[in-house]
């Protein structure tokens, strides 16, 4: 995080959102980023450690976008944008779900704030004890971060409020174009209507 914001300083890139780092060394006993957040920040990025190990899909190369956590998933719309930045700018990639462990954008929501959180990670070997990564997924959570931050706000008529459940939007499509790609523009998984029981036809008399 340190290494993306000096690289947008010595390059001098305007950013269209401002961006604030956030350091936390409390999110093991479950505070974490639940009292240090300004009333105005609309999306949270978390970047978390991702164990590689059986039974996940982390990897020590690319940058490891996590889908939820112990808590339950994270934002669509959000992780999906994430992904989308991937691929626009060709960084190595892989999904996975830790269901063992829980973020900081946990403690910002259960705090009470009304924000759009997502988690990326890179992978790890021996977490919490002589920790060992590879520069590539270093390098891949880097130059994610510098391409998230010079997009804008997933959805601008959301800045203030979420909105409700009929206002969700039914598509990936969000309000960044550059990062639009044609096929994600799929139907999200909604679940369809019940179906209506049909009547037994009336006996004639």
């Amino acid at each position: 995080m340190l290494t993306a914001a000096k690289y947008v300083k010595d390059h001098g890139i305007e950013l269209p959102v401002e961006c604030h780092l956030l350091f936390t060394i409390s999110e093991e006993v479950g505070s974490g980023a639940s009292a240090v957040l300004h009333g105005d920040v609309a999306e949270m990025v978390s970047i978390d450690n991702g164990t590689v190990a059986p039974g996940q899909n982390s990897r020590e190369h690319g940058v490891t976008i996590a889908m939820g956590d112990s808590t339950g998933p994270f934002d669509y719309h959000l992780t999906h944008h994430l992904l989308n930045l991937c691929a626009k700018n060709a960084i190595g990639h892989q999904r996975d779900i830790f269901k063992y462990y829980r973020c900081d954008s946990a403690s910002a929501l259960e705090a009470g704030n009304d924000i759009r959180t997502a988690l990326v990670t890179f992978g790890v070997d021996a977490s919490h004890g002589y920790e060992r990564t590879h520069l590539d997924a270093l390098l891949s959570v880097t130059r994610l971060m510098v391409a998230y931050c010079q997009t804008n706000l997933v959805y601008q008529r959301q800045r203030k409020h979420l909105g409700t459940l009929q206002t969700f939007p039914k598509v990936k499509k969000t309000d960044v174009p550059l990062t639009q790609l044609e096929q994600t523009e799929s139907q999200a998984q909604i679940p369809p209507p019940a179906p209506r029981e049909k009547k037994a036809p009336r006996a004639k008399k």
